[in-house]
């Protein structure tokens, strides 16, 4: 597969519009603006930086590249895909990555055989690194692309939230460049032996949000 073969895969993968519903889900971004951890541009960029290198998106990411290697193993990825459920903090962000992950293998299938991806509960991660994986997607340049679809999520959201506007979102999405480059240059050669975290405010939040009333998002 040629690069720009590739890159346009992921993008329309990991596009807003690609029907996963990803839209419905903040990632415990709501609760926190609701507590006052998130209030402004410089807080937003911190808190999705947190997520990223040192939060649950980081433990996604690593699941993502041993999902990758993995693709066409069966056994390999249903074990992985139980050690991503084991990771979820909170029946939120369980329920977030299952419905995306089944959303995922039924549209990914105008694209990759229904029958080579994975069968039963995946999260999304998994359904990601596999689906690059079967097509021989460049690994560094998937993770680089989930990252980057993950933080544009989480500014669609804090736009929603009225954190910030559009062009705030931009100046936020322009400084988070390096932030996802960075991180997916340590995800690529990253081994199950690098999973872990330190956000406890982030899981806090996500677990704090299953009460959350009223409330505009599902996580």
């Amino acid at each position: 597969m040629t690069d720009t073969k590739a890159l346009l895969r992921l993008m329309s993968w990991l596009s807003p519009v690609f029907p996963i519903g990803g839209f419905a889900y903040s990632a415990g971004l709501e609760q926190s603006v609701h507590a006052g951890h998130v209030r402004d541009l410089s807080t937003l960029a911190d808190w999705i930086t947190v997520q990223i290198t040192h939060g649950a998106l980081w433990n996604d990411t690593v699941i993502l590249v041993e999902a990758h290697r993995s693709a066409g193993d069966r056994q390999a990825v249903r074990e992985v895909s139980e050690l991503c459920l084991a990771l979820c903090a909170g029946l939120e962000r369980y329920n977030e990555t299952i419905n995306q992950g089944t959303s995922f293998i039924q549209a990914v299938s105008h694209w990759v055989e229904r029958g080579a991806m994975p069968d039963g509960v995946t999260p999304l991660p998994v359904v990601v690194g596999v689906a690059a994986g079967l097509e021989r997607i460049d690994l560094q340049l998937t993770v680089s692309a989930y990252l980057h679809a993950f933080v544009s999520n989480q500014l669609q959201c804090a736009i929603r939230l009225s954190i910030v506007g559009q062009e705030g979102a931009a100046e936020a999405l322009a400084s988070l460049e390096p932030v996802i480059e960075r991180t997916a240059e340590r995800a690529a050669v990253a081994t199950l032996d690098d999973l872990g975290g330190a956000a406890f405010i982030a899981d806090i939040a996500s677990m704090n949000h299953e009460t959350l009333q009223p409330r505009l998002f599902l996580s």
